[in-house]
């Protein structure tokens, strides 16, 4: 007598990481500790490392999935490697430079799930290591929103009503609520939305991926929804903010594509 066992897997975690085994160890250990008991696979995406995340992985934790690409094939190409794998019911986009605070962040956000099938992505709550609010939920944004996006570090910009509106200023960010989008920091989707709707979209080497993905889940039909009962830090490698960087030229150059794409501007 051969008895098969089928293992329902209820997450599939997928972290993409490039030279960042300082965030990398953090992240991995808070997965692991935060979520005891819950089954779940890790897929890891690593774009041409050479600081040692590999090898960190495979001594401490063998258990992840790795996928070793053999040059830096960006955000959303790299997250779609993972998503062609996983086999969770529910599919969680965690960025590396993270760490879960709240215990069974899991189980909590996987009974939001089951309980609201009309949310095709949930999002947390992220925090500075200050512990001060990132406003992580935003409205969909304008032309203007990103141009001024580059000045927000001056006063007038980052107050005027334009960004307040765009940052959600005015809700209560302790309340579970629909929302346009949430960044891609911790996006946790819904697995039979994912097959509905595609994949990232991988003419966007760096940001807004995040952003896309969201306006096609609400163009489909699924809420986008804020959770801020799962807590965690998110440590914001601010690089797009950085002047004349590869990464800040293809974040402007994803930006333009995703204006012509969603007929923001015209072609």
């Amino acid at each position: 007598l051969i008895l098969n066992y089928t293992i329902f897997i209820q997450f599939s975690v997928i972290i993409i990481t490039w030279n960042a085994k300082h965030f990398l160890t953090k992240c991995l250990k808070s997965v692991y500790e935060k979520n005891r008991g819950f089954q779940f696979e890790l897929i890891l995406i690593d774009n041409n490392s050479s600081d040692g995340s590999v090898e960190y992985v495979q001594s401490n934790f063998p258990q992840v999935k790795l996928i070793l690409n053999k040059n830096n094939r960006g955000v959303g190409p790299a997250r779609n490697q993972g998503l062609k794998i996983a086999t969770g019911k529910y599919i969680l986009i965690l960025d590396v430079d993270t760490e879960l605070i709240t215990e069974n962040t899991f189980e909590k956000t996987y009974e939001f799930m089951e309980s609201n099938p009309g949310t095709g992505i949930l999002g947390a709550k992220l925090l500075f290591p200050d512990n001060s609010l990132q406003y992580t939920c935003k409205r969909f944004p304008s032309v203007w929103v990103k141009l001024f996006n580059r000045f927000e570090k001056l006063e007038k910009i980052r107050n005027s009503q334009i960004m307040r509106e765009h940052y959600m200023f005015d809700i209560d960010h302790n309340e579970t609520q629909k929302v346009d989008y949430v960044i891609g920091a911790f996006q946790l989707l819904r697995k039979d939305m994912v097959d509905k709707i595609g994949c990232y979209d991988e003419e966007i080497f760096y940001g807004p991926e995040d952003i896309d993905f969201c306006l096609r889940a609400r163009i489909a039909g699924y809420d986008t929804v804020y959770f801020p009962e799962v807590e965690l830090y998110h440590f914001c490698q601010q690089i797009k903010k950085k002047l004349f960087t590869k990464a800040t030229f293809e974040h402007i150059k994803g930006l333009f594509y995703f204006f012509r794409k969603h007929k923001y501007i015209s072609k």
